[in-house]
């Protein structure tokens, strides 16, 4: 840019004054070349100069994508306390006798926890949260401010505990729980004036807020739940279904939190599946991912029992899954549901399905989520228990049901 501008003045110069020349035009000409070179080998350099090409956002592993789920968290709230009440009287030129004036303090602030639909993790909970405070009171009857509430935005389907004992469901967007309330204002000496008292000199301080300790507990808010053994195929079965691009591998336990997808039908009706991590035998005593998971499952109102038919028994995997349900919650293996065979692309699997089919009373559906084969009836079928669902609840008063 310099040697630009100064090309420029030394044209000008010649230009003014062509019988006098200021350099040399060899020089000039010399001078235009070099610094064309210079600038062309700094702009041009793939060495030196910066790539001009956006990088693709790398995609967060499975690992990684764990840290940023959080589905418990214990907190300490504590309400803002109160503002104080203020003792003055009132000052005025040839008013002697004012009399009092003090103002009462502000309210503290609640705590309310509010349910918000674009939070999906507990992970940005803090550990305390605390009330502002309301302002003192103030002269010439002046109040104090009242503070404003504290809102904690948290998933749909958080449910909030207090020694174990639940406290509040939050199951629908926008519900509020006011959590702890803040503090009442101090009153002022103007609160006191009676006639007995016309000078008083009371004033009180302002309350201190309620505090709490309380556990949040998120439970995935879905229609249908994929229930399974580890490596049974769920995440390959909800990647068929819906619009949900969960994590695939052959390890086991390769689905670390909860993920949810839409399945979509023409009438523009849309049905939640929930794919549950895997579950082992001994997980309502908190073995592999446990209670921890076992809790996703209470809100799902449809079970999808994934089997791996390439298994040797894979009819005593359905005698498990009831099994750990059932001991974690009475009665929970007996919603409606649906055996889905999966994996049936694999040799030897339909003889497997012949057993089962002979051991089992309940609808059996067999699938091959790696080929999409079959997918289509249990979309379907998935829709007949989800209209079966929505009857129930009608006939109910529009209340949900209690499985």
């Amino acid at each position: 840019m310099a040697a630009s501008v100064k090309t420029l003045a030394l044209s000008r110069a010649l230009t003014l004054w062509p019988g006098r020349p200021l350099v040399d035009v060899t020089h000039l000409d010399r001078f235009r070349r070099s610094s064309n070179i210079i600038r062309t080998f700094s702009l041009g350099c793939q060495l030196c100069g910066k790539s001009q090409e956006n990088p693709k956002k790398k995609e967060l592993s499975e690992k990684k994508l764990t840290r940023y789920f959080v589905d418990q968290r214990r907190v300490k709230l504590e309400a803002g306390s109160g503002g104080n009440g203020v003792c003055s009287f009132h000052s005025e030129p040839r008013k002697e006798w004012g009399g009092p004036d003090g103002g009462n303090g502000g309210n503290g602030g609640d705590i309310i926890i509010k349910v918000n639909q674009q939070v999906k993790s507990l992970s940005l909970i803090s550990a305390l949260y605390r009330g502002q405070n309301g302002e003192s009171g103030r002269s010439k009857n002046c109040y104090g401010r009242n503070a404003s509430p504290t809102v904690i935005p948290v998933p749909v389907g958080t449910v909030v505990k207090e020694q174990g004992q639940t406290v509040a469901d939050l199951a629908l967007n926008g519900q509020e729980y006011v959590a702890v309330h803040g503090g009442a204002g101090g009153k002022g000496n103007r609160f006191f004036l009676s006639n007995e008292n016309r000078a008083p000199m009371t004033a009180t301080p302002g309350e201190k807020g309620e505090e709490r300790v309380l556990q949040l507990e998120l439970r995935t808010m879905a229609h249908a739940g994929l229930v399974g053994f580890p490596n049974a195929g769920k995440s390959s079965l909800l990647r068929a279904i819906s619009n949900a691009k969960p994590a695939v591998a052959s390890y086991p336990f390769t689905t670390l939190n909860p993920h949810v997808g839409i399945v979509k039908y023409r009438d523009h009706e849309q049905l939640a599946v929930a794919d549950i991590p895997g579950l082992i035998r001994g997980a309502h005593l908190n073995r592999g991912l446990g209670v921890a998971f076992l809790r996703h499952i209470e809100r799902c109102r449809l079970l999808l029992f994934v089997l791996d038919m390439s298994s040797p028994v894979p009819w005593e995997q359905l005698e498990d899954l009831q099994y750990e349900l059932d001991q974690y919650e009475p009665g929970l293996s007996q919603r409606p549901n649906v055996i889905v065979a999966n994996k049936m692309d694999l040799p030897g699997t339909q003889e497997n399905l012949k057993v089962l089919m002979g051991r089992v009373g309940h609808r059996v559906i067999p699938v091959s989520a790696l080929t999409g084969n079959n997918t289509e009836e249990l979309i379907l079928y998935l829709r007949e228990l989800y209209d079966g669902y929505l009857q129930s609840d009608d006939q109910s008063g529009g209340k949900p049901l209690k499985w």
